[in-house]
């Protein structure tokens, strides 16, 4: 392994006193990561905040075996050491998809799953990308194969997964429906991109979706809400229509009319990414350097970033989050 002989020892890190509330991340030392042989040690610039990494921090989402116990699933920085297959990597500027570990000074992360920061970009802004652009890339372009000229409907416009949607949607001409939970955020959504945006607290997003299509439809959904939204969503749906699941943050359950999902000859799927192979993931990080980069490297692909606090703030991050005011990527800088 190589290894730049400026990495110490241990590192700060934020670590998981006791499944709870934002105060539940604690500032702590641990022990530089060691990269296996097609790993690299990342110098983290920043760390993205995540849905996952606030119900990792409540007990309801474990990191897969294997992972770190420390939260964060996505950083940007530069590499300093590396496993004997991926030495090449070390200088470079990067950002990366982990499965854990990203509140820290210093990630291991897959090399695989490392993106090239152009030098021009800011490597803050980079960290604020890999998770949702993974997630969004293989559940709605990939999984819900939506293609130019298609209508989509995304909920949670303002989140990073939804501005990141809208983004890739403008990109590839395709008209996104967001929905939103206030006026302003609506608006928000507009300026970013968003072709239409329905506040669901005073609108029924289903009968505003049905008028803006004339009745047509919504040839995908990415949903994150799961619970009622789920036969709601499918009233939306034009025929041959794509539901991709990816949370349930209002109920893992729900109740279908199996006669309508027949008669329109619905595909109702959905993913997970953390507990995915890094095999898939540096699949997924091969298409999006082929087909999404060249964006990025132009300057026209960059994330909608909320706010930006110190890595030992990191509990005052999570509380942004709680509190749901957020529009775009919280992020922990190093």
């Amino acid at each position: 392994m190589a290894v730049d002989s400026a990495v110490p020892g241990d590192m700060r890190a934020i670590g998981i006193a006791t499944p709870g509330g934002p105060d539940a991340l604690v500032p702590e030392r641990r022990p530089v990561p060691v990269p296996a042989a097609d790993e690299v040690l990342i110098k983290v610039a920043a760390a993205g905040v995540n849905r996952p990494d606030v119900m990792q921090r409540q007990g309801k989402y474990p990191p897969p075996p294997g992972a770190s116990d420390i939260p964060g699933l996505e950083v940007a920085g530069t590499i300093v050491a590396a496993g004997g297959k991926a030495e090449q990597l070390i200088g470079r500027r990067v950002c990366a998809l982990v499965s854990g570990g990203g509140y820290a000074e210093y990630a291991v992360a897959p090399a695989g799953q490392c993106l090239p920061v152009p030098d021009d970009y800011d490597l803050i802004e980079a960290a604020a990308m890999p998770e949702t652009l993974f997630t969004v890339w293989s559940n709605l372009f990939e999984r819900a194969y939506v293609v130019e000229g298609d209508t989509v409907l995304v909920h949670g416009g303002t989140s990073g997964i939804g501005t990141i949607a809208i983004s890739l949607c403008n990109l590839f001409d395709i008209r996104i429906i967001v929905t939103c939970g206030s006026d302003e955020k609506c608006e928000q959504a507009r300026a970013w991109g968003a072709d239409h945006a329905i506040n669901y607290r005073t609108l029924d997003f289903v009968e505003e979706v049905k008028r803006i299509t004339a009745g047509k439809g919504v040839q995908a959904v990415l949903d994150m809400v799961g619970g009622d939204y789920v036969p709601r969503n499918i009233e939306c749906m034009a025929e041959d229509g794509r539901h991709v699941s990816i949370a349930v943050m209002s109920g893992a359950k729900t109740s279908l009319f199996l006669p309508t999902v027949m008669s329109k000859r619905l595909t109702l799927t959905g993913s997970t990414l953390r507990p995915r192979s890094v095999a898939f993931k540096s699949l997924v990080a091969d298409e999006l350097m082929r087909v999404v980069w060249p964006f990025v490297e132009q300057g026209k692909l960059r994330p909608a970033m909320d706010s930006r606090y110190a890595l030992a703030d990191a509990a005052k991050a999570h509380a942004r989050m709680d509190a749901g005011d957020h529009f775009g990527k919280i992020v922990l800088t190093v």
